[in-house]
């Protein structure tokens, strides 16, 4: 899986944020008071650009020759509707909505006047409303999604012989329903949403269509595909979606090239996505929209941006619906279903400038096997452009900015490198690593202390040692940041492994007191085990907690010597309550888990308290 954070501004900025609107123009925008908008379209003739607009009222013509003036020409009425979808053929608009109207088609072959033939047919079929469609235009044929026919299944009609009144031809009876599809040269690849798959079938007869292949996606609600060579782009309308490339050369093996987002884990819901070039021009909802390259789809870059829903992000249907991108001035439309905070939607003009990425990839491999590494960090610095190394040890990276930069390689174990990059757009700079792997001179394995009266055992356990001087003892009875040397205990030095050591620390006053050990290289190095903490009561209360430092979770022991009520408290190192206080009912002894798997890694302290005792233990969360 690929999860990319882009940070590309329009000027660099220190640290890493998320990029917004670069490589994109605003030119201009129009709101439609009262109507939600769907999706969009276009057509161009005899010189003039228009945006076709699927509006809750029906069908908005807007002459956007002038990217920064555009014209309102008319709407044609339908069915009121939140869904409305557009396709052309020819000098014809083909509209569909769940609102019913049936197949409605507007001859514009008068734009840029206003008089304009339309109609509504049901192809011959019965056919009263659909989700969405799509136009082979190679063979001349009209594909309707989401009908009120068959379940949803795909249903055709014939517009070679007459564009104005098509004619029903055939539909595919073996699949459930689908939600949209892209079909070109009698090739169909069919979105199907709630199988969370896309199919691809062939239409060459169409009363008697053939499964090619199917493919799961990752978000498991497919919502729309599009292809571009041997490549397919699909999108999954869920929280924290992808787009998807797919290599469909073979139906019959497809296989998953890369996966992108845009702004990980905010939750956001791709839509729609159109292929111009290579070029996936994509509608993110509250995210606006991205041109993503796809000139190498097994390495997916966000090229461009731009936010049609400023106030807005994260999860929720709202924002950009759907964009176009085929236009001859290169220009782009956009249709915001409506502004925050209202119910007015939005045409948007944009010219975009088409960067391809800067692509950064190879192979990292251990430096003493030449075994590939799975899991390395791979990070651009400054950027925030990162990666990880797949089972294959590869990495594949990109951005939008060319220049020099400072790649980072990194994983737990292995000796961190950086290597001096410069990237350049359209270019693959290629750079295998290996990494060393840290040697450790000593391996400690086990680290424990028990109390023994008013005594502290110190324990703890080597599987290896090499240049080892020996462990110097350090205690803390205050909060785990003033530490002092209580002893030492020199290493072994007779070769056997595992050792063994032990060392007491008598005498201890009531409390909680805290233990690390510090061990030394007879070169002078050292370094800090994890601490121990070891309570002492003055009466039969005790409070222990273990392990520490802990990861997801942690378990607590509280004795009583009477049945009683314990308070527990999780506070951060500023002494902030991190979660309500809890109570427990302690009879003898009680232990139960302390969860902290959410909390972020840092040091917190955990306060205990009873009739009579208070005690508190820091906890090193990692």
């Amino acid at each position: 899986m690929r999860s990319v954070l882009l940070c590309l501004l329009l000027g660099w900025l220190p640290g890493c944020l998320i990029a917004q609107n670069f490589n994109i123009a605003f030119r201009s925008k129009m709101t439609f008071t009262g109507q939600n908008l769907a999706n969009i379209w276009g057509y161009t003739a005899g010189g003039q650009e228009y945006a076709l607009v699927g509006a809750q009222e029906g069908l908005i013509i807007v002459n956007i020759t002038d990217p920064d003036n555009p014209q309102q020409l008319l709407q044609i009425p339908g069915p009121n509707s939140f869904w409305r979808e557009i396709k052309t053929y020819s000098h014809y608009a083909y509209v569909v909505s769940e609102g019913g109207g049936a197949i409605q088609i507007v001859d514009l072959n008068n734009l840029p006047g206003t008089n304009l033939a339309y109609h509504s047919v049901d192809g011959g079929a019965g056919l009263t409303k659909g989700h969405a469609l799509h136009i082979d235009e190679v063979k001349g044929y009209l594909y309707i999604y989401g009908s009120n026919l068959n379940a949803g299944r795909p249903q055709v009609y014939n517009l070679n012989t007459d564009p104005y009144n098509p004619s029903y031809v055939g539909h595919v009876s073996f699949t459930g329903y689908v939600h949209d599809g892209f079909v070109e040269n009698d090739l169909l690849y069919a979105a199907h949403i709630y199988a969370g798959k896309f199919n691809v079938v062939n239409m060459a007869n169409k009363t008697s269509p053939v499964l090619l292949g199917s493919q799961n996606t990752p978000g498991a609600f497919t919502h729309n595909t599009w292809k571009s060579g041997n490549t397919l782009f699909a999108t999954d309308e869920v929280t924290n979606s992808y787009l998807t490339a797919y290599n469909v050369a073979d139906p019959s093996n497809i296989t998953e090239l890369d996966r992108i987002q845009i702004t990980p884990a905010s939750g956001s819901i791709v839509h729609n996505t159109h292929i111009l070039n290579d070029y996936a021009v994509t509608s993110w909802y509250k995210d606006g929209f991205a041109i993503i390259d796809g000139s190498r789809p097994g390495n997916l870059v966000q090229v461009g941006r731009y936010d049609t829903y400023p106030g807005g992000s994260g999860n929720g249907f709202e924002g950009c619906w759907g964009v176009y991108p085929y236009f001859p001035s290169g220009n782009i439309v956009a249709s915001n279903i409506r502004a925050l905070g209202t119910n007015n939607g939005e045409l948007w003009v944009f010219t975009p400038t088409y960067v391809r990425g800067c692509f950064f990839e190879g192979t990292v491999t251990h430096s003493l096997t030449g075994a590939p590494l799975n899991g390395v960090k791979v990070e651009i610095l400054v950027s925030g452009t990162a990666d990880n190394t797949n089972a294959l040890g590869q990495y594949k990276i990109g951005q939008a900015q060319g220049g020099s930069f400072t790649a980072k390689f990194s994983k737990i174990g292995f000796i961190t490198q950086e290597h001096p990059v410069s990237l350049t757009n359209g270019v693959v700079v290629n750079l295998d690593v290996a990494l060393q792997p840290i040697v450790l001179p000593v391996e400690l394995v086990r680290f424990e202390v028990e109390q023994e009266n008013n005594d502290a055992i110190l324990s703890w356990e080597t599987a290896s040692e090499t240049s080892n001087a020996g462990f110097e003892i350090q205690h803390s009875d205050t909060d785990g940041a003033t530490w002092s040397r209580v002893g030492f205990v020199a290493a072994r030095g007779d070769g056997v492994s595992p050792a063994f050591y032990t060392y007491r620390m008598p005498g201890l006053a009531p409390g909680t007191h805290y233990f690390r050990l510090r061990q030394t290289d007879l070169d002078g190095k050292y370094s800090f085990s994890p601490w121990r903490n070891l309570v002492l009561y003055g009466s039969e209360w005790r409070f222990d907690l273990w392990p520490n430092p802990a990861a997801n979770h942690c378990m607590v022991r509280l004795r009583s010597p009477f049945p009683t009520v314990a308070t527990l408290l999780l506070l951060s190192a500023n002494l902030q309550p991190v979660c309500a206080p809890m109570q427990v009912e302690v009879d003898g002894e009680t232990i139960f888990p302390l969860a902290i798997g959410d909390l972020p890694a840092g040091v917190y302290l955990v306060l205990a308290g009873g009739i009579g005792w208070e005690e508190r233990i820091l906890l090193l969360k990692r």
